[in-house]
């Protein structure tokens, strides 16, 4: 998974401790107004771990009907485990996240879609049991907007940039939905 987090690494260098610096460090000062850096995030479908994940799964079918005379049938019924993760490899489809000074725009394959800050009360990001965070905007008016999990960067820069941007974070861990 490649991934593009655009920030300032100030306080990694410094050592700063206090949130102030790590804020400060995050942003410019832009017109007399301070401006959170711009936070993008692309993911790409081909990666390293996929390539080296399918090719080992196909050498040990090749294996098991070399070695073990193991059923042709029952060797395709689990190569077929791997068509999805081909066609992503094949395909490469993007997905990725932007936040911007005055809006937050998501894409995932030809999806696109967005939401101006305005709009939004806060973020919500949900542990669920296998430990993935999904992240879905909060609107003023209530409803919930879910953000593609293809799309969603690691949590805690994710959880960093909104901080910056001034955008309430509400955490909850382990929810079945």
């Amino acid at each position: 998974m490649r991934f593009l987090v655009h920030r300032s690494n100030y306080a990694a260098r410094s050592g700063a401790a206090s949130s102030l610096a790590v804020i400060l460090a995050r942003t410019k000062i832009k017109g007399g107004a301070i401006v959170p850096d711009p936070f993008e995030y692309v993911a790409s479908g081909r990666n390293r771990a996929t390539l080296l994940t399918v090719l080992a799964v196909w050498t040990a079918i090749a294996a098991a009907l070399l070695l073990l005379n193991a059923s042709p049938i029952l060797m395709g019924i689990l190569m077929l485990f791997t068509l999805p993760a081909v066609y992503d490899l094949v395909v490469d489809r993007q997905a990725g996240l932007k936040l911007g000074p005055d809006r937050i725009d998501w894409f995932s394959g030809k999806q696109r879609d967005g939401l101006d800050w305005d709009e939004i009360d806060h973020m919500r990001l949900d542990t669920r049991l296998d430990f993935s965070v999904r992240a879905s905007a909060v609107l003023k008016s209530g409803r919930k907007v879910r953000l593609p999990f293809e799309a969603t960067p690691p949590h805690k820069d994710f959880e960093a940039a909104l901080t910056d941007r001034g955008i309430r974070v509400e955490r909850h861990h382990f929810s079945l939905v």
